[in-house]
């Protein structure tokens, strides 16, 4: 059965070495960025946030060591930037914790976390947050899950913050790469209680919930098959690999790109070189 407090992905983490810089690549290819937002002490981090409907982006970097960002830290150390976690959207953190435990996972939190916000108007509020996760080390194909609950979403989903040069408008897939595709998918599957689906060309998908963007598991080289022309180099062999963003206009996207922008098998893409370790893939809405 469905977990009942977890109703699809909230959004994707994209771990990056410098925030500001990582910033400003992702305005340059036509994204709005929300202002820059600092976590706790405790949290050690800092983000810029790429508002989407239902969905988002978040860019995240590490600003002080602490305990709480080690792992975070041990990725970009090991892999490099990148997608490193995936946030679902949770209806309440507290009992899709007690869910979780009741399938055997023991979850960490839940915890209440909030960040400052700087309004359009220029006043200052506050984005506050409840969330929970699944052990560490359940993490498929490398790749950690969490649940958030939006406690104040007025000051996170700012419609100034939603309009995209590229015509961005939501998350449709997430992209993973793996070795055993199968084995991971299965994994995921199990975690958050969705059948998995095989797809024509090998890869599998896991769906989410609800109508959001899936996972699809797949091979270096099946990704490759499915954009061909657009350098995967940048990628490792295993963990989160690209972004599928719906897109109101293919050709706003491309041009909003530039010299980024690959045309490939009916979709625009950015390599993950260009795109701070993330394959982006532009398709039509």
């Amino acid at each position: 059965m469905p977990l009942k407090n977890v109703i699809g992905i909230d959004h994707a983490v994209v771990m990056v070495r410098d925030l500001d810089a990582a910033a400003a690549n992702w305005k340059r290819l036509g994204f709005t960025i929300s202002p820059r937002g600092t976590h706790s002490a405790k949290m050690g981090s800092g983000n810029y946030t790429i508002m989407l409907d239902p969905d988002y982006i978040e860019l995240l970097g590490v600003l002080v060591e602490t305990e709480h960002n080690a792992p975070a830290r041990a990725f970009l150390a090991k892999r490099g930037e990148g997608v490193e976690r995936i946030a679902f959207t949770a209806v309440d953190s507290a009992a899709g914790a007690e869910e979780i435990t009741a399938r055997g996972y023991t979850a960490l939190g839940p915890t209440d976390f909030e960040r400052p916000v700087t309004m359009p108007d220029g006043t200052l509020s506050a984005a506050k947050f409840r969330i929970f996760q699944w052990p560490i080390e359940e993490a498929p194909a490398g790749v950690r899950i969490f649940a958030c609950q939006h406690k104040t979403r007025e000051t996170v989903w700012i419609p100034e913050l939603m309009k995209h040069a590229n015509g961005a408008r939501r998350l449709k897939q997430v992209l993973v790469v793996s070795t055993e595709p199968a084995k991971d998918a299965a994994h995921l599957g199990r975690m958050i209680d969705r059948e998995v689906r095989a797809e024509a060309d090998g890869a599998v998908a896991v769906p989410s919930g609800s109508d959001r963007a899936d996972f699809v598991m797949l091979t270096k080289e099946q990704l490759s098959r499915r954009y061909p022309g657009v350098s995967l180099e940048a990628l490792p062999e295993r963990g989160g690999a690209g972004l599928v963003i719906a897109t109101s206009d293919l050709a706003v996207a491309e041009k909003a790109a530039g010299a980024a922008a690959v045309r490939s098998a009916d979709a625009v893409c950015v390599g993950p070189a260009a795109a701070n370790g993330t394959l982006l893939v532009f398709v039509g809405a």
